[in-house]
Parts: structure tokens; sequence; C-alpha cells
């Protein structure tokens, strides 16, 4: 039996990405997301319009998408709330979000230089893509609650560093998926591809109705 039903949102399961981008005075950000898709050597990321990612984005044209493993929750968590922002966007004011300047160190995670971005990769995330923004997207146009707040923005990944383990034996072009445990969100709470739930997520804390314009 079906029923109908009306979530606030939508996660039935991507995996988390952490987004490099450099800020106007130079300093780099940090910021967890996990609304990601991937064709070919393009992704498809869908940003707030208000946030620090999506404004240094839009301004340089660069990123890096460094994909963390299931064993890197803990990294992730303690940067799940914060923004490089400030003043902090309302909508993430009143779900508990402050402004945080050295997301690198508090994640601690390693800032490493990149071969064709700006933005610097995380050494230990164990793949890492850099990026230039090829086109974005508004969405929701002709929604009152939504339009204007998000946005896709498409990226063509120039370059992919993966941790040598990842590798498929005699084939160094290829990822093993029986070598690779990406961090999946799902419904605000950390899994990985094996069963039960990874760790405590600090998004779980954030009641879902409060995703709703």
């Amino acid at each position: 039996m079906h029923q109908e039903t009306n979530p606030a949102i939508l996660y039935f399961g991507t995996p988390v990405v952490l987004i490099s981008t450099t800020n106007p005075d130079g300093s780099y950000n940090l910021a967890p997301m996990s609304s990601a898709w991937w064709l070919g050597w393009r992704c498809l990321l869908g940003l707030a319009v208000a946030s620090r990612t999506t404004q240094n984005l839009l301004r340089t044209g660069e990123c890096v998408l460094n994909l963390p493993s299931d064993g890197q929750v803990a990294a992730v968590n303690r940067i799940a709330r914060t923004t490089g922002s400030d003043p902090v966007p309302d909508g993430k004011r009143v779900r508990g979000y402050t402004h945080l300047r050295e997301k690198f160190e508090t994640a601690g995670l390693t800032p490493v230089p990149s071969v064709t971005v700006a933005p610097p990769r995380a050494l230990e995330c164990p793949v890492q893509m850099e990026a230039r923004l090829e086109t974005t997207l508004p969405l929701a146009a002709g929604d009152p609650g939504w339009e204007g707040r998000s946005m896709a923005l498409a990226v063509h990944v120039q370059r992919v560093h993966a941790r040598a383990d990842l590798l498929a034996e005699g084939d160094p072009d290829r990822i093993d998926p029986d070598r690779w445990h990406p961090l999946i969100m799902m419904f605000q709470q950390f899994y990985g591809l094996r069963p039960g739930r990874l760790h405590e997520s600090e998004l779980a804390k954030i009641p879902e109705p409060q995703y709703r314009p």
C-alpha cells in the first residue's frame, strides 16, 4: 500500500561534497553540500543563492569538489552548520548556523594547491575534482515560496585526483567501486554503503519543516 505524503525535503540519498572556493579577500571557504550529480565530466550543483559558496563560484568561476569517505563523517559534521557568509543569511540563521572563517582548520582538513584552479584541494579527501563553472540555471520560477532562493550551477571537471588505493588493478584511469566508500546524506542523516546510520548528524538537529519556505 502507498500513502500520499508531503515531506519538507526530498533527500533520498546523494554523496556529500565539500566544495572549496576562494573568498573575496583571498582566503578559502569550505562548505559541505549533497545536492550534486554527475554526467560524464560535468557536475550539476544545487545551491542556495545566498550562500558564500554560490557567490564565490559565480564571482571566480572556480571550485574544487572534494569527496569525503564514510570514515570522514566527523570532519564534515564539524562544519555542517557553519557559513562563510557574514552576516549569516536569515534562512541559515533560523536553523542555527554561525559564521566561521577557518573552515579547513575547524574540519581538521589540510588545504593543498590545485593544478588548474585557485581554490585548494582538501588533502585528506580520497577524491578531489578541480572544476570550472560552465552555466547557471535559476530554479523554481513562478513558485512564490521558492523562486530566487536556489539555483543550479553546472561545472566542468578539469582534473581528478584520487587516492592510489581506490584505483583499479592494472587500470589507473578507473575508480574501483569496491574500494570506494562515499559518505551519503539521506534525509539529513549520514550513511555509507553499509547497513545502519554512521553518525549522529548536526543537520538532523534542524526540524525538517524549517526547510519549507
